[in-house]
């Protein structure tokens, strides 16, 4: 059973500048929505983070919206949250791998998304796992996203090039003599 098994979870990586997160949910699961956001905000807020939280239909819509935003504001990264319960049909098979699938497309594309969208096969295993004083899911979810936000800041911090460095003081420049001469 998985309560039994002990989990690693990461202290949440601490900022010199602001993080700001997008949570994008989706309440067709109201009860279990709310769990989730709850876990979300809490974590994002203890590590000062600050948020914006907008809704969509369902899973299916989340990578969209997130893509939007991605292209159109300014977010350092994105919390996906929602529910897909197993049915009696495919479209369960559907909406969780594609979703996702284009989450994982996005995250290759180097956005940072912590993926809180919950795949089970009954409500009360979701109950369970969008319970902030449960396994807080939603919570997990934004410090994936902290931590990825995390990542991509200090390498982009890095310095970058094919290999040259900058003229300076200890730069000799080719086709000088005596490291003096400029060009």
């Amino acid at each position: 059973m998985a309560a039994s098994v002990q989990h690693t979870v990461l202290p949440a990586p601490e900022f010199d500048k602001p993080v700001k997160i997008l949570i994008v949910v989706s309440p067709y699961y109201s009860d279990i929505a709310k769990g989730l956001l709850s876990g979300a905000k809490a974590a994002l807020e203890a590590a000062g983070a600050t948020f914006e939280v907008v809704e969509m239909p369902g899973a299916l819509e989340i990578p969209t919206a997130i893509g939007i935003a991605d292209r159109h504001s300014n977010f350092d990264g994105f919390v996906a949250l929602g529910c897909v319960i197993r049915g009696e049909t495919t479209h369960y098979e559907t909406v969780c791998n594609d979703s996702s699938r284009a989450l994982q497309l996005l995250g290759l594309q180097g956005l940072c998304i912590g993926n809180g969208i919950l795949t089970v096969e009954n409500k009360a295993q979701a109950d369970v796992r969008s319970d902030p004083d449960g396994q807080n899911k939603g919570g997990g979810a934004a410090l994936a996203a902290l931590h990825l936000v995390a990542l991509a800041r200090k390498w982009s911090s890095s310095p970058s090039g094919i290999g040259f460095k900058p003229q300076g003081a200890d730069t000799i420049m080719a086709g000088s003599l005596d490291g003096n001469t400029t060009l």
